[in-house]
């Protein structure tokens, strides 16, 4: 087989060397739980939790109090659309065809329970959320960048539109595509709540952020040891507040050990999009292949005339390159394109312009 092209970091990014030797030291030497004991390597975990913390909310401009571990954006896309059912009922919820499966199937279920109502933010002719359609809701679940067109939203528009609308709305954002290409400021974008993975960045798998900017409006959806204060008789007790009184149960510690260097790595290896732009006009040359995405876009996503999706995804593979292929998980802006899957390239810090060029090559050997 060919050397292999990683073309998929939009699904998840390959670790920097810094993030594996920083779990490895972890593991070897300071490796305790968080917040139940007093010895040295008791002491050393709550530095690296709290130390750890600091960095990601440094990182999207929150305090460390607003910052909840999750095991992933999914895991935190789906406690907070429960935590805020569990609290108001006939809920108004504005979707829109850009979410990913995690951002909106929550709130599907809940509209299949009788719990909520669903209405769609259109789209632009170019893709993005209308802000001057926007309809009235309690809820705006906003997706800062499509996984499959990769261009970003103007979130604090959005944000600032749907308080224009309803002073007492909550706003979510799905920010697990984003935060991997773009500064992100939760105090400018006054967001209620926001989600994001580690593994997007270059961190491990489960591990993920929900960020709450008032964390004490709601109640803890989860329970177990590490987040109470105290038990008040056989039936009552005490949650401590956040982060800790959201963070039931062992840690992901390993996981998030490696979280800050993946933040360090990502800043010192910002997105080239000259690989976008590369791909994107040499694409544009091939006959028979349709751009979906932009030019601008962060990733390049295209269908072929006359292959299926998957098809082409398996020939890609078997000539080294790793490609996304099929809905994304996104179904719902391939529908809005008429389209039912696509193919996505996407670039990280580990990839050359040579790895563009052979990619661009074995294409057009493909569609020959």
């Amino acid at each position: 087989m060919n050397k292999i092209i990683y073309l998929d970091a939009a699904a998840s990014a390959l670790k920097p060397q810094s993030v594996i030797l920083g779990e490895t030291d972890f593991l070897t030497h300071h490796y305790s739980n968080a917040g139940r004991g007093i010895c040295a390597r008791a002491a050393e975990t709550d530095d690296m939790l709290s130390h750890a913390r600091l960095a990601i909310a440094d990182f999207i401009g929150a305090t460390s109090q607003q910052i909840i571990f999750t095991s992933g954006a999914t895991d935190g896309l789906n406690r907070i659309a429960n935590m805020i059912l569990s609290r108001k009922a006939h809920l108004r919820v504005a979707v829109s065809d850009l979410d990913h499966h995690s951002a909106r199937l929550p709130w599907v279920a809940a509209a299949n329970r009788g719990e909520c109502e669903l209405v769609i933010m259109p789209l632009n002719a170019n893709l993005d959320i209308d802000i001057e359609k926007m309809p009235l809701a309690d809820v705006y679940v906003i997706t800062a960048m499509s996984n499959v067109i990769g261009v970003p939203q103007d979130v604090s528009a959005i944000v600032r539109a749907a308080r224009a609308k309803n002073p007492d709305v909550i706003t979510i954002v799905d920010a697990a595509q984003y935060v991997a290409h773009l500064p992100i400021d939760v105090r400018a974008w006054d967001c209620d709540a926001l989600c994001f993975s580690g593994h997007k960045i270059g961190a491990d798998t489960g591990v993920g952020v929900m960020y709450l900017k008032n964390p004490e409006s709601y109640h803890t959806d989860k329970f177990g040891g590490g987040m109470v204060d105290g038990i008040a008789s056989a039936t009552g007790f005490n949650v401590l507040p956040a982060p800790m009184g959201f963070e039931a149960g062992t840690l992901p510690l390993t996981q998030i050990a490696g979280m800050p260097f993946a933040i360090d790595n990502l800043r010192e290896n910002p997105a080239n999009h000259a690989y976008t732009e590369y791909l994107f006009d040499a694409l544009s040359e091939i006959n028979r292949v349709k751009i979906i995405s932009p030019r601008s876009a962060s990733l390049v996503s295209f269908v072929v005339d006359g292959m299926h999706p998957l098809d082409f995804g398996a020939m890609l593979g078997a000539h080294g390159v790793c490609a996304r292929v099929g809905n994304m998980c996104a179904s719902w802006i391939h529908a809005h394109l008429g389209i039912n899957g696509s193919i996505r390239l996407s670039h990280g810090w580990w990839n050359t312009m040579d790895e563009m060029r052979d990619t661009i090559n074995i294409i057009k050997e493909i569609l020959k």
